[in-house]
């Protein structure tokens, strides 16, 4: 018994040391979520580099995880990354992007994602999401991202919201696809009421075929929507 008690620790250890000095075989970069690659398979081996040099052929021992996820998390255009080892020596990250869901486009032009913040504009992918215009600044982006996410959530508003612009006073007017009128949204206070009030104003319209007929659509009254003609 004290024997195999002693075959078993033995191996055990061997099992372990060897395993921390198992150089690391490959890299596997898995992309999660939306197939669109705004960050490349090959950006991402680049910030796996460790010291200057490349993650493959290091000893597992050697690897310090957490460096390389924040490393890969340093990212602008990564919402997320996890980093891992498995037990044959492949390194394995997994790699969540952010998801556009605006594209400003003033003196500046990025995008902003769907909790808000800033994301850079990529050379491989371009979004196909509204345009923002107006007086819009990178640490003050809750008015405009407020009206985006609306317009990403609601199905009619993604098919027709072409525009989101932002006035100097941060009152909101929209565009919508094939129509010359301005959406007059004003503030985002009781955005949905707005939005609902848009919608009986659109389909009513449309039904009458007088849409052309306006160029201003105000929803900034409770309970109407005031219109101006051409």
């Amino acid at each position: 018994m004290i024997g195999l008690f002693g075959l078993v620790i033995f191996l055990f250890a061997f099992a372990t040391v060897r395993n921390e000095t198992r150089k690391v075989s490959s890299i596997d970069i898995r992309f999660v979520g939306e197939n669109n690659l705004f960050v490349t398979h090959e950006t991402v081996s680049k910030l796996l580099i460790q010291n200057h040099h490349s993650v493959k052929n290091l000893s597992k021992e050697t690897l310090d995880l957490n460096q390389l996820e924040n490393a890969l998390n340093s990212n602008p255009m990564i919402k997320s990354a996890e980093v891992y080892v498995t037990v044959n020596g492949a390194v394995k990250a997994d790699i969540e992007q952010k998801t556009p869901i605006a594209r400003v486009s003033t003196t500046e032009s990025y995008y902003i994602d769907d909790e808000g913040f800033y994301m850079p504009l990529s050379s491989n992918f371009t979004a196909r999401v509204p345009i923002v215009t107006g007086y819009v600044k990178k640490n003050n982006l809750k008015n405009v991202y407020t009206v985006a996410n609306k317009v990403k959530n609601d199905d009619f508003l993604m098919k027709n919201v072409i525009e989101i612009h932002q006035n100097i006073d941060q009152t909101i007017s929209l565009k919508l696809r094939q129509c010359d009128f301005i959406v007059q949204v004003g503030t985002i206070n009781f955005l949905n009421k707005k939005i609902n009030n848009l919608k009986a104003f659109y389909q009513k319209n449309l039904q009458d075929k007088t849409l052309n007929n306006y160029s201003k659509v105000n929803l900034q009254f409770d309970n109407q929507v005031v219109c101006t003609k051409i």
